[in-house]
């Protein structure tokens, strides 16, 4: 049976533009309506990480990139509840995450860290092993230092994999095929063929299709354009 990926970048609950009032648990709602099999959520506060699962009816597995600022994850969405627009994550935190159906194990989960000394915002890999199906990766890369980031997530996703195990690689690469590089690595390891922009849904050693981009129209809700980046989607199997 065909298998339903997908991952997004929920800027922190934020519209296009940004408003006061946040809007993730819409997101996240709107992500998993559908009911796909695993979904990727980057840029997720801190504080969200223990609702997910209720908004979504998925497990969820969350890995801490940046700690909240004030130490308090709850403290930290009081204080941008005032006003999401301007506070953004300055004192939530960051988190990634990532989500299943419950009808999928997960017997393991890993996290480490892929930003290295001098690479500003601190950066980290996640990976889950759900039966059935193989390593899922997820991550978020830093614009500046996309491409060797990108290509440690690679690295990272392969050594959690058993040897010749099938993969999935999620996240906001903040780099384009068109930039080559990490792409070109990409496809000499048999990845499979990445999506236009820097989210990516990428494969190996499992039948995949291409990926597809969620349009505008779809993320748009009472009016309102949800998130900065578009949800990137493929089927496997």
């Amino acid at each position: 049976m065909p298998l339903l990926v997908r991952t997004w970048n929920v800027f922190h609950g934020n519209t296009v533009p940004p408003e006061r009032r946040a809007h993730l648990e819409e997101m996240v709602r709107l992500a998993t309506a559908d009911r796909p099999d695993v979904l990727c959520l980057q840029e997720v506060p801190v504080w969200a990480l223990g609702r997910l699962a209720g908004w979504s009816g998925m497990e969820a597995f969350g890995a801490v990139a940046a700690r909240p600022r004030l130490g308090s994850a709850r403290l930290g969405k009081v204080l941008t509840d005032v006003h999401h627009g301007l506070l953004r994550s300055a004192l939530t935190g960051q988190a990634n995450a990532i989500l299943v159906v419950p009808a999928l194990r997960v017997p393991e989960q890993w996290s480490s860290l892929l930003s290295e000394p001098g690479e500003g915002e601190r950066r980290v890999f996640h990976a889950v092993r759900v039966e059935g199906l193989g390593v899922v990766g997820n991550f978020h890369a830093t614009t500046e230092f996309a491409d060797a980031q990108f290509r440690r997530a690679v690295d990272l996703v392969e050594a959690y994999a058993r040897p010749g195990g099938p993969i999935v690689l999620c996240g906001d690469g903040n780099v384009a095929p068109t930039a080559g590089g990490v792409y070109d690595e990409l496809r000499a390891r048999g990845f499979s063929l990445p999506a236009p922009g820097i989210d990516q849904v990428l494969a190996r050693g499992l039948a995949a299709t291409v990926p597809s981009v969620w349009p505008e129209e779809r993320r748009r809700v009472d009016g309102r354009l949800l998130s900065d980046h578009a949800p990137v989607e493929l089927q496997l199997g």
